[in-house]
């Protein structure tokens, strides 16, 4: 009897579940799909057959995640795919916040659920959904092993120095305060394939990584290993980004509460919803602000120019903490669709070896490619990511040791 070579991956948010069904022996998908709208009459849920193309939806009230997973069970077994399935080897969940003590993938028991409930202070808007999506998995197939991989994993080899905030360190070990970092998952596939697009091993390379979506975050990798990110104890920090300020003086907290009158879920809520592209010119979508600017609008050219700027410093920052920096890598909805973006953030630093061509930043492509020109000493790259494939590769690799 063949071993089972199936592995579903889960990303419970907090009213929502995203999955994908994955075939390790050539990564390819076998289903994907979406749930939307948990808790609400206006539910939905989308999923793809991806061999044959076919979309399913379903439109109506769904109650919670028990009854989200069990539609998409039940979605799944209409195409022969079902989690009863001898083939199914395990279930890789996406979670968010490990702190310090998840430094990897972890096979869940009651002990790890534990530790994932222990850091919700921490991540208050993450971590929970994804606890409630690990305990009705684990209720529907008690029997698989199933499998957390969290976001911050990546970032746990960060030296102390780019680790801890300059505060007193017994206050910051006793509530947990340190720099984390997210989107570890992302930065650690998209470093991995930046190594293999210039025909070497991780080891071997230096990567600025660059995750610039809704959510962005930057982040130096040496020889395979992260030594600095952007995003800190949680993940407003760091880069200009959607909705969210990311560096900020911490003063301005207090003079927003002090002078301003604000609340703390008031600050809360300007800084992490209200704030970055939005709060700039109120639009979070770098197509519609490209738009506008080609029009001749000045708030969306500001708010690009803030943006560009950030993102500036964070590179410069990370060629200093690196020493040697062999490849810049552009990736996730902004950094692998955005050309103006990627020539704009590269711009001006070509004493540091950097530059984009042209026409190959203008090429429209799924694939990984290089945009620098010819002979650069500093790759420039674009390199579409891939979360669930990185999450199913960590189960699947555990679940073989195991």
């Amino acid at each position: 009897m063949t071993s089972p070579t199936r592995v579903l991956v889960l990303n419970s948010g907090s009213s929502s579940v995203k999955y994908q069904l994955l075939d390790m022996r050539d990564s390819g998908r076998l289903a994907v799909g979406l749930v939307e709208r948990i808790g609400e009459q206006t539910s939905q849920l989308k999923h793809t057959l991806v061999a044959t193309g076919e979309t399913r939806r379903q439109s109506g009230p769904i109650a919670d995640h028990d009854a989200a997973l069990k539609a998409v069970a039940e979605e799944l077994a209409r195409d022969g795919l079902g989690l009863d399935s001898p083939e199914l080897a395990a279930i890789g969940h996406r979670v968010v916040h490990g702190g310090m003590f998840f430094t990897e993938p972890t096979v869940i028991d009651d002990a790890v659920l534990t530790e994932i409930e222990r850091l919700i202070p921490v991540a208050p808007l993450h971590n929970p959904a994804n606890l409630t999506g690990i305990r009705t998995a684990r209720a529907l197939r008690p029997d698989l092993p199933q499998v957390a991989v969290f976001d911050t994993a990546f970032h746990t080899t960060m030296p102390e120095s780019a680790a801890r905030y300059a505060i007193d360190p017994k206050i910051a070990d006793r509530h947990r305060i340190r720099r984390y970092g997210f989107h570890g998952t992302s930065h650690a596939y998209v470093s991995r394939a930046t190594a293999r697009l210039l025909g070497k091993e991780p080891s071997q390379v230096n990567v600025i990584v660059l995750h610039l979506g809704n959510g962005a975050s930057a982040s130096a990798v040496a020889g395979g290993r992260c030594v600095d990110t952007s995003m800190g104890l949680t993940p407003l920090e760091g880069l200009v980004m959607g909705t969210r300020s990311g560096d900020l003086d911490p003063a301005v907290i207090f003079h927003l509460q002090r002078v301003g009158g604000m609340s703390m879920e008031e600050t809360d809520t300007l800084l992490n919803k209200r704030s970055g592209l939005f709060g700039l010119c109120g639009d979070n979508d770098m197509r519609e602000i490209r738009r506008r600017i080609d029009e001749g609008d000045e708030q969306a050219k500001l708010a690009f120019d803030i943006y560009i700027h950030r993102l500036k410093k964070y590179i410069g920052a990370y060629c200093a903490v690196l020493g040697r920096v062999d490849a810049v890598a552009f990736t996730a909805g902004v950094g692998e669709n955005a050309a103006p973006v990627r020539e704009a953030a590269v711009a001006g630093l070509e004493t540091l070896g950097l530059a984009v061509d042209g026409e190959l930043n203008a090429v429209r492509s799924e694939e990984p490619r290089l945009i620098s020109p010819a002979g650069a000493r500093v790759k420039v790259a674009v390199v579409p990511t891939d979360e669930e494939l990185e999450i199913a590769t960590q189960t699947y690799a555990l679940v073989g040791q195991h």
